[in-house]
């Protein structure tokens, strides 16, 4: 348990033993350093049980105060300010240096939780947008660090019409392939007849002449009706489709560090959909409607539109909310995990309303299991408006991760060459890409600049490695073994200690809001503090031996807690830069 959290139990029995009813106390950090390192305004909530003035309450709780605190002190009409002795910050800064789980105020009970946000549809190039899959992965990471069990899908969009029209265009372009020939006996080619490449520019086409072309439309909504009742020649070039399109996309994930357990797709939830809809017309809730079978989800509380779940359209096509009752049914039968956590585009937030609504009137899912959504914001451009290439286009995924690659690359030391400069490059440019996006509040609509991102100051990825890079540096001259906290009389090596017991309130908010932007915040705010000690103290070559030793394990554990961090958005260190 962390010192503020201990601190707090403290605080509570103080003010419980002096005849007050309350719960807790909560330890917020001084907006007035001057006056103390915390503060607690619990006097002005306290008025009313006795009729007392806050000051005079504030002052019975000082007076009753142990030797923990020093500069104990109230001010304005109750307002009780905290500093924390040397010896008990000294105690908890050294206990934390050869543990970080002192920084972690961990649930009482863990919890299986499975996170959907990859969220990618096959034979479509990923966008700008999927960067927000490093919000899911990360996520991911911070809750194993609180002690919970996380299963993560990245869950294709590989399925229904899309891929009709995919398989239309190829055969417009290749109508001699076998998969189209009914009779072909033979044996289907084991690659893919188009590239990846090819395929990024197969849907945009098959799209826009679907709207043109009447008859090209009905051919790929019965291509659509043969793949999804999987018949042989459509279902195999489906297969090779599938393949080369997650190969690729894949490949993009493991760059940016995201990991998916599990690789199911909307084909997967596929045959589930029967037993779902016959579940729900069990169940009594669906109903026919101009020959579509819906679900009403209305309540009489509903202060806004909330339009009925389409199941079935009358031509008896499955949609796209049948295919996420089916997931959530597939995920409770393979997994019954505790929660499921979507994270996708703000925009999508009725779908999902409306998706949980109807699991839980169904009865599909039981009320114990929490479906959860997530939604973020958009990334912008420098115009306010979605990122977009320079002749107006949707820009792709590794476009900017390519822009980015390229306004990192020269920046790097001229003595790092081939292989090492390379892979230097690209873990700043994840490190770039992952900070920026993780930095701005979840649901923040954000502005990419490219050229305020790739800084080495600042509130960047890059600032932040280049710390620990010259931590690691430093580190690795010197013995660290055993090494202590002797005492807190500089300055610097103190304000690092302060800031360190901030950290706990910093990992619990980004756990609980599910956003991390308090744990970047953190991160650069602690980087400063290290970098300003490092300016002004010469580490290695100080003579006092229990000086030098504190300075060697504060740097020890700004070292330990900013690569344990740095680990959980999903960023990779490096030796040098």
């Amino acid at each position: 348990m962390s010192l503020i959290s201990t601190t707090e139990e403290y605080l509570t029995s103080v003010i419980k033993g002096l005849g007050y009813d309350i719960e807790s106390v909560k330890l917020e950090k001084s907006k007035i350093p001057e006056f103390g390192q915390y503060q607690i305004n619990i006097a002005m909530t306290l008025t009313k049980q006795k009729g007392e003035n806050p000051r005079a309450i504030a002052e019975k709780i000082v007076s009753s105060l142990d030797s923990r605190f020093i500069n104990v002190n109230i001010q304005g009409p109750g307002f009780i300010n905290l500093t924390f002795s040397d010896n008990i910050l000294m105690e908890y800064t050294n206990s934390c240096l050869y543990d970080f789980n002192e920084y972690l105020d961990k649930p009482k009970k863990s919890k299986k939780v499975i996170l959907d946000y990859g969220g990618a549809n096959v034979a479509k190039t990923l966008h700008v947008g999927h960067l927000r899959c490093n919000i899911g992965e990360s996520v991911r990471r911070l809750l194993n660090l609180f002690g919970d069990e996380t299963i993560s899908d990245v869950h294709w969009g590989d399925w229904g019409t899309p891929l009709g029209l995919v398989i239309r265009e190829i055969q417009e372009r290749y109508p001699s392939l076998p998969y189209f020939d009914r009779n072909f006996t033979g044996e289907y080619p084991k690659e893919s007849p188009v590239t990846n490449d090819e395929l990024g520019e197969i849907y945009p086409e098959a799209s826009l002449r679907k709207k043109e072309d009447e008859k090209y439309a009905n051919e790929a909504k019965e291509l659509t009706e043969r793949l999804q009742k999987r018949e042989t020649g459509i279902y195999d070039l489906w297969k090779r489709i599938v393949d080369v399109s997650e190969t690729d996309c894949k490949k993009v994930y493991d760059f940016l560090n995201c990991h998916f357990d599990l690789s199911y797709g909307e084909s997967d939830a596929d045959l589930y959909v029967d037993k779902v809809i016959d579940f729900l017309n069990e169940k009594g809730v669906t109903e026919f409607s101009n020959g579509a079978l819906i679900m009403n989800i209305k309540n009489e509380n509903d202060n806004k539109e909330m339009p009925p779940l389409m199941l079935k359209k009358s031509d008896g096509a499955v949609l796209y909310d049948t295919t996420e009752l089916a997931t959530i049914y597939q995920r409770m039968e393979d997994y019954n995990p505790d929660e499921i956590w979507y994270f996708t585009d703000e925009r999508q937030s009725l779908h999902f309303e409306q998706t949980f609504r109807g699991a839980y009137m169904s009865g599909l899912v039981p009320k114990t299991c929490n479906l959860r959504f997530f939604g973020f914001g958009t990334i912008n451009g420098k115009d306010g408006k979605p990122f977009k290439t320079r002749d107006g286009g949707v820009m792709s995924l590794k476009s900017l991760i390519k822009m980015v690659y390229e306004a990192i690359e020269p920046k790097i030391k001229e003595n790092i060459i081939g292989a090492e400069r390379k892979e230097v490059a690209s873990k700043l440019t994840i490190a770039t890409l992952k900070y920026s996006d993780l930095l701005p509040y979840r649901k923040t609509d954000y502005i990419f600049d490219v050229e305020k991102f790739t800084s080495f100051e600042g509130k960047t990825g890059i600032y932040a490695v280049y710390t620990t890079t010259r931590l690691n540096s430093l580190l690795t001259k010197l013995d660290t073994k055993d090494v202590k906290i002797n005492d807190l009389t500089n300055e610097d090596v103190k304000n690092i200690a302060v800031k360190l017991t901030e950290l706990p309130k910093a990992l619990t908010s980004s756990y609980k809001d599910v956003s991390l932007n308090y744990i970047c915040e953190f991160i650069y705010d602690l980087s400063s503090l290290y970098n300003k000690f490092y300016t002004n103290n010469n580490i290695s070559q100080c003579e006092n031996s229990k000086d030098k030793e504190t300075f060697i394990a504060i740097s020890k554990l700004t070292y330990n807690v900013l690569s344990r961090l740095l680990n959980v958005l999903g960023i990779d260190l490096v030796e040098r830069m």
